[in-house]
């Protein structure tokens, strides 16, 4: 018997990706393409269909983003941000970055690089480019799928984005531009937009070049959120891997930036691992915490526990085999749904493959996996196959049980740490 099949749970809430997809929605009704189709028919909430109404009216019916998922190429994606919802609520969600001229090229297949369940509110979509053309088309383009927030990337270190594409962290060095840009994406949206920073790039480092650039582009642009990572960049063809861990964090100019601009608002990145650190940033008075891959090897101890520990709500106490009954229902409904059997099984189950982080069972489970994704065809055949691995008192365990790990003094002192305050040579620095 699969151990899925010992539970019969209402999958209401759930809706399938295919049945869905989040484009033009309206307050009390929506369009939900057929079959892939571009005719669509409007329908009218039921509660069949649990959509929440806070999801279609607008990112300040949601809970502030003080916990966020960072983007991540190739990580945070449809299936991963499916999962990912399942265990949190209130948690705020990236896309994978996706370059303007990707969405601007590919204007007849928007779907397949835009569509989202409407479950995945809140949601921010990640930009990157460097020709505002491109950046203005896109952002028209985008508005129709109803994001929560668009954020333009100048914190990627990637010698394919930084190097060959010239943007991302690269656009730090061009403060002006990245001012232009986002004034450029301000206009073609009606949601919030947003920076994704580091605190510098190779030799340009000092805490007033950090400021000026945080100054100029508010300055010169409608952006009010900035979301820094606390390492600088290195582009001397290091891999991205090494720019997160050889350049050191320096938390200190992050909380600084918060002392010097009062008007603004930042979320902190980088070297946060767990629930309890990010908890940490919190009590130090940042505004919010954005967290990469701590919430994608270890999902249960990181997205599990943020709904009661950020943000005070009552645990809904669900279980890994409840989650997985429900991701089946998403899994089984997006198969195949591009053509030439993609996504097939094992792209659809990548993100399931941390759930069981540490657990008994853990790795005989990832080795069922592997031979699984040689020929299982549905994801009810896959789980019927490895979860037999995991113990029932592990698939049974309610979320957000235990207590959370994390060190609690990852910001002890950063006060003590803050240099001089900023202070702007207005012509200077908005013209240089």
């Amino acid at each position: 018997m699969v151990k899925l099949s010992a539970y019969c749970l209402m999958i209401s809430s759930f809706t399938p990706f295919h049945s869905i997809i989040l484009k033009k929605p309206r307050r009390f009704s929506i369009n939900i393409p057929f079959n892939h189709s571009t005719k669509s028919r409007t329908i009218s909430y039921s509660q069949n269909v649990q959509i929440h109404s806070e999801d279609v009216m607008g990112a300040s019916r949601y809970r502030p983003p003080l916990f966020s998922v960072a983007p991540m190429m190739e990580w945070t994606d449809n299936h991963y941000r499916t999962l990912a919802r399942l265990m949190s609520k209130h948690a705020w969600l990236y896309t994978e970055m996706l370059a303007a001229e990707t969405i601007v090229y590919q204007q007849g297949n928007l779907d397949k690089f835009l569509a989202y369940s409407p479950e995945q509110h809140p949601i921010v979509l990640q930009i990157g480019g460097s020709k505002l053309e491109n950046l203005a088309k896109a952002t028209e383009l985008a508005t129709a799928y109803n994001y929560d927030e668009i954020n333009f990337n100048c914190g990627c270190p990637s010698p394919r984005v930084a190097g060959h594409g010239c943007f991302g962290v690269r656009l730090m060095l061009d403060p002006k531009f990245v001012g232009e840009a986002m004034s450029v994406i301000a206009a073609n949206t009606n949601v919030p937009v947003s920076v994704k920073c580091r605190i510098g790039v190779d030799d340009h480092d000092s805490y007033n070049e950090l400021c000026d650039f945080i100054y100029k582009v508010s300055s010169l642009s409608p952006t009010r959120h900035f979301i820094i990572h606390s390492r600088k960049a290195l582009l001397n063809g290091i891999s991205p891997a090494d720019n997160r861990r050889i350049p050191p964090l320096k938390y200190e100019l992050y909380y600084a930036l918060l002392r010097d601009f009062p008007d603004l608002t930042f979320t902190i990145n980088g070297g946060i691992n767990s629930v309890v650190e990010a908890s940490a940033a919190l009590r130090e008075g940042a505004h919010g915490v954005m967290v990469g891959r701590a919430a994608y090897h270890n999902p249960w101890q990181t997205l599990g526990h943020v709904d009661t520990e950020i943000y005070g709500a009552p645990s809904s106490g669900i279980t890994r085999r409840e989650i997985l009954q429900r991701y089946q229902e998403y899994g089984d409904s997006v198969l195949g749904k591009d053509g030439n059997n993609r996504p097939n099984v094992r792209e659809v189950a990548k993100p399931l493959i941390n759930l069981f982080h540490a657990e008994p069972g853990n790795s005989l489970w990832k080795r069922k996996s592997d031979s699984a994704f040689m020929h299982c065809t549905t994801m009810k055949s896959f789980f019927e196959e490895t979860l037999v691995a995991i113990p029932d008192s592990v698939l049974d365990a309610p979320i957000a049980g235990g207590v959370p790990s994390g060190r609690e003094d990852l910001f002890a002192n950063v006060h003590d740490l803050m240099p001089p305050p900023y202070h702007a040579r207005e012509e200077e620095a908005l013209y240089a």
